[in-house]
């Protein structure tokens, strides 16, 4: 299948500096030169229907666009019915991204970030895609949960379009739907739904032809995957509605180019829309001024998803949105940028963490002991380590203990399996995998984390945090200063202070132990001097 180039463009309403001004057009804007890359951030949209990516420049609190690239490459159309991605939907979704670092080139890798949604959560083989993705993007791809991209629509939508009437947005892409209620820049509430244009258009027009049957169908199956938001964003909670990028984008420009309406999506305008497929009978026949080629595929399970929308949540005007998730995606980075130059490298990552201790009940100053302690291991393990990896382990050493809260038995278990699972804002999914195995990996025998202690940082970070629960195991002070831990050529050492075992019998024994498991993993290896 032929792969298309993308097209630059200049959409002026996702643009918009932080006041609702239009942005002047990529072309009058020159990208900066490499010795100059001061504020310019970038962001790719791993999507399921399109591939997106932006890259702006933030100076003063207002945001410039530099330039803005989309290929459709339908990934989500990739995935079978054992949900694996197949060759031909992974190679153009390689051959895009390997285009797409021809146009980053120059942009340092701390200054963007890729992100993927729902095709890559669900699909079974995206750990092959993944690794062959960051070798072709040259960065590494984090996927996000379904309420962490809802998170990030509404910070690009509320910076972008600021308002502090209650609001609704929505967001349809190719496999889901987020919906999100806010104040001003707040999300008061971010939902992810499993029902997208790919996907319902798979399912109800998979030959691309047209009835009112198949109309009616899919809006039930679209009624039955949102049914459960109909109180939590039911009508009372919200003044103005907006719809994000692609679906709401691509149907508001059909509207406004048939004279319809101004581009504000109604329950007329998506009748007429309904009514004009209808007439064409299949989308190869489907003419109409503003539908773009790459849309007909998919724009019946829009249209549905859309109608349905309106109809269950009393949405009699939908306008579509400055700002989406690319948006978002980057101005959340720069938080996380302007966090790293404070001297405590808060960000909302931290927050989320709190918030995760006083929901499961973590003993905070045993977890502030153990942090503190595999802290200075750490630094003399890996004196040179960037920033994430420091910070990572301070939050796994935060967390190491939540699973308490379910079973103090094989705690370290229930503590990796939520970590792994539970919806943390800020977080990508990688992220909190690699913090769950770090908890996992606590105590007990290393072959449970044995692919992970192949990364030399990983093995670092694990040496740091173990040694760091053991010696303090009794759940009180020290009394005295830890082992000292030297890194040479043979490995790690631990030089305990003078008397040290004999003051603390039982963590000498422990630590003895210790030395005995590293000794059966090739990842690293550790002795002990006797004192």
């Amino acid at each position: 299948m032929p792969l298309t180039m993308p097209s630059r463009t200049a959409n002026a309403t996702s643009a918009a500096a932080s006041t609702p001004a239009a942005a002047p057009p990529a072309a009058e804007a020159a990208p900066p030169t490499a010795a100059n890359w001061r504020g310019v951030r970038a962001a790719i949209d791993i999507g399921s229907n399109s591939f997106r990516l932006e890259i702006g420049q933030l100076r003063g609190g207002r945001y410039r666009r530099i330039d803005y690239l989309k290929d459709t490459v339908r990934l989500g159309a990739g995935l079978d019915d054992q949900g694996r991605l197949g060759g031909e939907a992974a190679e153009r979704g390689l051959a895009c991204l390997r285009r797409f670092r021809e146009r980053l080139t120059g942009i340092p890798g701390s200054q963007f970030r890729a992100v993927a949604t729902q095709t890559l959560r669900e699909a079974t083989n995206r750990n092959a895609f993944l690794l062959q993705a960051a070798e072709a993007l040259g960065h590494p791809i984090e996927v996000i949960s379904g309420r962490e991209e809802a998170r990030l629509i509404y910070k690009g939508v509320a910076r972008l379009q600021p308002s502090d009437q209650p609001r609704l947005v929505i967001d349809i892409g190719g496999r889901s739907t987020e919906m999100i209620l806010g104040v001003g820049p707040l999300a008061l509430r971010a939902e992810s739904f499993r029902i997208g244009s790919v996907s319902l258009s798979m399912a109800h027009f998979p030959d691309g032809r047209y009835s009112a049957e198949r109309f009616q169908a899919a809006q039930v199956a679209a009624g039955a995957e949102l049914e459960e938001a109909l109180e939590p964003f039911a009508r009372q909670h919200w003044l103005e509605a907006l719809g994000s990028s692609g679906t709401a984008g691509a149907v508001s420009q059909l509207l406004a180019a048939n004279g319809v309406s101004d581009g504000t999506i109604t329950p007329d305008g998506l009748r007429w829309c309904i009514q004009a497929c209808l007439r064409a009978g299949s989308q190869d026949r489907l003419d109409l001024a503003g539908l773009k080629p790459e849309r007909r595929a998919v724009i019946g399970g829009g249209l549905a998803i859309l109608y349905t929308l309106a109809t269950h949540f009393g949405i009699e005007a939908l306008r579509p949105a400055r700002g989406a998730l690319r948006q978002g995606v980057i101005f959340d980075l720069e938080e996380r940028l302007a966090a790293e130059r404070t001297p405590e490298h808060h960000d909302l990552r931290d927050d989320t963490v709190a918030e995760l201790q006083q929901r499961f009940q973590v003993d905070v100053a045993q977890a502030h002991r153990v942090q503190q302690v595999a802290r200075a291991l750490h630094e003399r393990l890996a004196p040179r380590a960037a920033l994430e990896p420091q910070r990572e382990l301070g939050w796994a050493c935060a967390l190491h203990e939540m699973g308490m809260m379910v079973s103090h038995h094989d705690h370290h278990r229930h503590s990796a399996y939520l970590l792994g699972h539970v919806d943390a804002a800020g977080f990508s999914q990688n992220q909190q995998r690699r913090l769950g195995e770090l908890v996992l990996g606590q105590r007990g025998g290393l072959r449970k984390v044995e692919a992970a202690l192949a990364e030399p940082a990983f093995a670092a970070q694990l040496l740091a945090l173990r040694l760091a629960v053991l010696l303090c195991h009794a759940r009180g002070s020290l009394g005295v200063l830890p082992p000292t831990l030297v890194l040479d050529a043979r490995g790690a050492r631990l030089i305990p202070p003078e008397g040290w075992a004999t003051q603390f019998p039982r963590s000498a024994y422990l630590l003895r132990e210790e030395v005995k498991a590293w000794s059966r993993h090739p990842a690293l290896k550790l002795q002990i001097a006797e004192g």
